[in-house]
């Protein structure tokens, strides 16, 4: 197998992974089964796939004349969909902006003075915690921002920081739900996370949480972020019993929420695993809850794939996840890029090997690149341009080294998010 065959099989598989997690084929049969609403549909929304999935629901329940089918969702720049009932917010991502700010606040407007035969259908998906943004009272947009970046850079794994979002929102873990009362509120979710927790997705915005403001000030010590005072006395305030908590599991509250799950991480990576096995490959799937840093999961998956090579068996070792970075450097970031070039530099030429880490979005990190792909000869052809493959990685700048060699994956805004996607095709001569 060649450079050219090989990518074209990886992508092959990232595309058949992401296809498995479209909106269109995942929703549209929950949708089918929905009973007719007495009164007004109202359909709210955040996620990065949430215009696909908004679409969905026009196709399927576009029947009622508009006075009983509207809503309004907020996705991420660029992923947005021109529809006729439901009105699409596009916000930035993954700091929040004032347009998410807005749009949460008119979000929250249309589910006031909802009747007992009105319906409400939430449309969640990652990124939108960042997307639907509604800072807690005496917060503001600027302390939320502050906090969402030094979480960012931290290191911290995706259910500590939605802990923190959580205690710093006026709708999330649970509060949106509340909101809707006494509408029955139906909510559709794609899990981007490790463990597909309900809680975890944007937040939980409908769904009752677990955590708590103490969870919170635990999570900000432990990565050591200075918070703005405002944010650190409202947490104070909360631990201390002096603001309401969030719903937590059993909340009376909660009792008119039904949540499906639509598609999870797994879906995707087992539709990856049957392609390569069509393609003579032996899938071997080592999980779709992988975290911790990029780049010490690919210095293990190195390992991993070191021992397989020695077998001469085609393999195609697969996972996905949500790995982090711990930001140092002054580079481009990008998680799916970082584990990529720790891999290279792990398996150091290693030959008959190619692999590819890329997010399912499209969009790794802030960049509008969805990841990267390796070729045996990846370090060689580095070397050859001058570039310092380990100074790259200190300096957290994948993104660029792969953009050097010609080797980025951009697909554009795929309209799902199912999280990161991994796969090492091992093909021996």
């Amino acid at each position: 197998m060649d450079n050219h065959d090989a990518f074209a099989l990886l992508r092959g598989l990232f595309d058949v992974a992401v296809a498995a997690a479209s909106p269109g084929q995942c929703l549209a049969p929950h949708l089918e089964r929905l009973e007719p609403a007495r009164g007004r549909t109202i359909v709210v929304g955040a996620g990065k796939a949430a215009a696909a999935m908004a679409r969905t629901v026009e196709e399927v329940l576009g029947g009622p004349p508009k006075s009983m089918l509207e809503g309004l969702f907020v996705t991420r720049e660029k992923h947005g969909l021109p529809l006729s009932w439901i009105e699409c917010v596009e916000a930035r991502h993954p700091v929040p902006d004032e347009r998410g700010l807005a749009a949460a606040g008119r979000i929250v407007q249309l589910l006031r003075n909802l009747s007992p035969d009105d319906r409400v259908i939430a449309l969640i998906s990652g990124g939108g915690s960042a997307l639907l943004s509604a800072p807690a009272p005496g917060l503001s947009l600027l302390d939320k921002q502050s906090v969402n970046r030094a979480l960012l850079a931290s290191g911290a794994p995706i259910g500590a920081m939605n802990v923190v979002r959580k205690h710093l929102s006026a709708i999330k873990g649970g509060q949106l739900a509340i909101a809707a009362r006494p509408a029955r509120l139906v909510g559709y979710l794609i899990s981007d996370v490790p463990g597909d927790d309900p809680g975890v997705i944007a937040s939980g915005p409908t769904v009752a949480d677990a955590s708590t403001y103490a969870d919170a000030l635990a999570v900000l010590a432990r990565y050591r972020i200075d918070p703005p005072p405002a944010v650190l006395n409202h947490l104070r305030e909360g631990a201390a019993g002096r603001i309401a908590e969030t719903p937590k599991p059993g909340d009376p509250r909660l009792d008119h929420v039904l949540t499906t799950m639509v598609v999870t991480p797994a879906k995707a990576l087992d539709a990856a695993a049957t392609a390569a096995s069509a393609a003579g490959f032996r899938p071997i799937l080592l999980g779709d809850a992988l975290e911790g840093l990029s780049r010490d999961l690919a210095a293990r998956h190195a390992g991993l794939i070191r021992d397989l090579a020695r077998r001469g068996e085609r393999i195609a070792v697969i996972s996905g996840g949500e790995t982090t970075v711990e930001v140092t450097g002054n580079g481009s970031g990008g998680r799916d890029v970082e584990y990529l070039l720790a891999l290279a530099i792990g398996l150091d030429g290693l030959a008959d090997v190619w692999s590819l880490a890329a997010d399912t979005d499209g969009v790794d990190g802030a960049a509008e690149i969805a990841g990267a792909r390796i070729s045996p000869d990846t370090l060689t052809r580095a070397k050859a341009r001058g570039i310092d493959a380990a100074a790259r990685l200190a300096d957290n700048d994948c993104h660029g080294f792969f953009q050097a060699l010609g080797d980025s994956i951009v697909t554009g805004p795929t309209r799902t998010n199912v999280n990161d996607f991994r796969v090492s095709l091992i093909a021996p001569r």
